[in-house]
C-alpha cells in the first residue's frame, strides 16, 4: 500500500503544499514571538515545559521539572522530538519550529495513507488537501505543543490498523496479519508517548476486532492479543523506569489526579487553572504518586457531592472543545475566528453527510468517528479546548472527504462505491 501511495502525483502534491504553508508559518511564527524577548510561544505554560524537559534529554540530564522535581509529570515523546534539534542546534527555537512543520507535514501524509486504505484515492486526496491547508492544523504545527507529533503517531496507528482490518474483510487473507497487528499495537504505544490517554486505544480496539471482525475467534484473538503485546512491549521501558521511582506500575505519567481536579474543583468553570496546585504544595509533603491519588481522590468526592455543578462543568467543557476557534486571548480577532469558522463548518457538516453514506461500513465509520467522540468523552471529565481535539479532525478529514464524494456523485450506487471501494493500486 505505501509503495503504491508514494507512486501517487496527488500524494506529492498534497505533501508539497502542506510543508510550503507549514514553513512559511514557522517563519512567520517565530518572527512574531521574536518581538517579545524572552518569549518562546505563542501559547505560553505547556510549551515552556516541553522546551525545558527536551533540554534536558539533549544534555543528557534527568528527565524532571520544577521544585520539588516532577519525574513523571509528561510522557517523553514530545520533548524527544524537541531534544532532537535542541541537540544538534542548541538553543534555537526556529530550528525546531522547522523540524515540526515537517512533522505536521507528515501527519497530512499519513492522513493520505488512512483515507486512501479506507475509501480510495479520491477520498485520500481530498482529505490530505484539507488537512494540509486548515489554517489551525498549519499554525498548531509550528507552536511548541505536542497536538500535532500526538497527531503523525496516532494517524499512522490508525492507517495501520485500517490496513489490517480491510485484509481481515477478505475471504482469504493472503500473507500473515500478526505482523500488521504488532506494527498497530507498536504505534499505538508511540501515540501513548506523545498523549498518556491513547493508552486505551489499545485494548478497545482489540476487543472490537474480537466481537465484530470476520474470520475465526482463534485468529481475532491472537490479532487483538498482539496489539496488546506491541502496547506493552513500546511501552516497557517508560514503565520500568517508573517503577524503578516510583515501585507503582506507571505506564503513563502521574498528571491524571491533577489534571481531573483540575476540571472537577468547586471554583472550575471548564477552563484550565492549575493554581490550585502551586497554592497547596502537596508534592511538599507528599511523593508524586501521592500527589496524584490525592488529587484523584478530591476530583471523585467534588463529583459525587456535587453532582448539578458536575453535569454544568461537563457541558462548559463541551462547548469549549467543539468550539470552532481557541479560546485563548491570543486568538480573539474577528479575521481569525472568520477563518476557523470558515474551516470547521465544512468538515463538521459533510462529515454529517459522509457518516451517512459510509453507514454500512464499520470500520470507516470507527476508525473516522471514534478518535474525536473518545477525546469529547473523556474531556466530559478533563478541561476542556481545541487543542484536545484538533488531531482527531485528521480521522475525521477522511470522513468528510466521503461526504463530499457522495454529494458530488449525487447516487446511491456512486455512494457504494465511495464506502467500500477497492484499495489503492499501482498504476
Amino acid at each position: 500500500m505505501i509503495q503504491a501511495i508514494v507512486c501517487q502525483r496527488r500524494f506529492w502534491l498534497v505533501i508539497l503544499l502542506a510543508l510550503i504553508l507549514r514553513c512559511g508559518c514557522a517563519i512567520a511564527v517565530q518572527r512574531y514571538v521574536a518581538q517579545n524577548p524572552g518569549r518562546l510561544c505563542l501559547i505560553s505554560g505547556d510549551a515552556e515545559g516541553y522546551w525545558e524537559l527536551a533540554g534536558k534529554l539533549a544534555a543528557g540530564q534527568e528527565y524532571s521539572i520544577y521544585e520539588p522535581p516532577r519525574r513523571l509529570l509528561r510522557m517523553p515523546g514530545f520533548p524527544l522530538v524537541l531534544a532532537i534539534p535542541r541537540a544538534l542546534f542548541g538553543d534555537n527555537p526556529f530550528a525546531a519550529r522547522m523540524l515540526l512543520a515537517v512533522i505536521g507535514t507528515v501527519a497530512c501524509g499519513l492522513t493520505y495513507w488512512l483515507g486512501a486504505e479506507l475509501a480510495g484515492e479520491t477520498v485520500a486526496t481530498l482529505a490530505g488537501l484539507y488537512t494540509a491547508v486548515s489554517p489551525l492544523m498549519v499554525l498548531f504545527s509550528v507552536l511548541f505543543l505536542s497536538e500535532m507529533a500526538f497527531a503523525a503517531a496516532m494517524l499512522a496507528s490508525l492507517a495501520v490498523l485500517a490496513h489490517l482490518v480491510r485484509r481481515l474483510a477478505e475471504s482469504s487473507p493472503s500473507g500473515s496479519l500478526s505482523g500488521f497487528a504488532l506494527q498497530a499495537g507498536v504505534l499505538i504505544g508511540v501515540a501513548t508517548y506523545m498523549r498518556p490517554t491513547w493508552l486505551l486505544v489499545g485494548p478497545g480496539v482489540g476487543l472490537l476486532i474480537m466481537l465484530f471482525g470476520p474470520q475465526t475467534l482463534v485468529m481475532r484473538t491472537r490479532l487483538a492479543a498482539l496489539i496488546c503485546v506491541g502496547v506493552a512491549v513500546t511501552l516497557a521501558p517508560w514503565t520500568i523506569r517508573n517503577y524503578q521511582i516510583t515501585h507503582h506500575v506507571i505506564p503513563t505519567t502521574l498528571w491524571v489526579g491533577p489534571s481531573l481536579y483540575d476540571g472537577l474543583n468547586p471554583s472550575a468553570n471548564g477552563d484550565s487553572d492549575m493554581t490550585f496546585f502551586e497554592d497547596d504544595k502537596l508534592l511538599h509533603v507528599m511523593s508524586e504518586y501521592e500527589m496524584d491519588q490525592e488529587y484523584r481522590r478530591r476530583a471523585w468526592s467534588f463529583a459525587r457531592e456535587n453532582p448539578q455543578k458536575t453535569l454544568w462543568l461537563a457541558l462548559q467543557k463541551q462547548i469549549r472543545y467543539w468550539s470552532p476557534s481557541p479560546n485563548s486571548v491570543q486568538f480573539r480577532a474577528a479575521a481569525f475566528h472568520l477563518v476557523a469558522w470558515a474551516s470547521y463548518l465544512p468538515l463538521l457538516l459533510f462529515s454529517l453527510v459522509g457518516f451517512y453514506a459510509a453507514r454500512r461500513d464499520f470500520w470507516l465509520l470507527i476508525l473516522t468517528t471514534a478518535p474525536i467522540l473518545y477525546f469529547a468523552a473523556l474531556h466530559l471529565l478533563f478541561v476542556g479546548s481545541l487543542r484536545y481535539r484538533l488531531p482527531a479532525e485528521f480521522p475525521l478529514a477522511v470522513l468528510a472527504a466521503v461526504g463530499i464524494v457522495y454529494c458530488w456523485s449525487g447516487s446511491s450506487g456512486s455512494a457504494a462505491a465511495v464506502t467500500s471501494p477497492p484499495l489503492v493500486k499501482s498504476p
